[in-house]
């Protein structure tokens, strides 16, 4: 497997925080995928044209990461893009149970792919896309919490 990460989520929207370890992971992979992935259980505030439109422009600058759609499991959308490594990162002790949790399903499913645990910035801890669309939906400013072209979107979605 190849030195590329895969951080995988509905990124809706994406945050300061998902942005801040997706940066901090351009140093520590060669690529680094942001992989939307496609849960029809989940209710989205923005589609997944948009979602993907917003990360691009969110991730310009960064020349080793790309932006994709996936269904199914991530270890299967790992190993198709040859991707040794799942990146996450952890805010609080309630996301490392679950993380966990997960890693360990992984861990079963494709020895080959690690999953690596990166730390949210203090500034970022409470920071998280549920929260944003519960601010921005009741008319609340979410400007400070998400890159610009996420709160362009969210704006122009809700009608702000």
């Amino acid at each position: 497997m190849s030195r590329t990460a895969v951080y995988a989520g509905s990124f809706d929207p994406i945050t300061t925080g998902h942005m801040d370890l997706v940066r901090r992971a351009t140093g520590l992979f060669d690529e680094v995928i942001l992989a939307i992935g496609n849960n029809p259980a989940k209710k989205h505030l923005l589609e997944t044209e948009k979602r993907v439109e917003v990360l691009k422009e969110c991730t310009a600058d960064l020349s080793n990461v790309t932006i994709d759609v996936f269904d199914g499991l991530l270890v299967d959308y790992c190993r198709a893009h040859d991707a040794g490594f799942i990146l996450r990162g952890l805010r609080a002790v309630s996301d490392f149970e679950f993380e966990f949790q997960i890693g360990l399903a992984n861990m079963d499913m494709a020895p080959d792919v690690e999953t690596v645990f990166l730390l949210t910035e203090p500034r970022n801890i409470f920071i998280s896309s549920s929260l944003v669309k519960e601010i921005a939906s009741n008319g609340g400013d979410v400007s400070r919490y998400v890159p610009e072209p996420a709160f362009r979107a969210l704006t122009e979605r809700l009608g702000l």
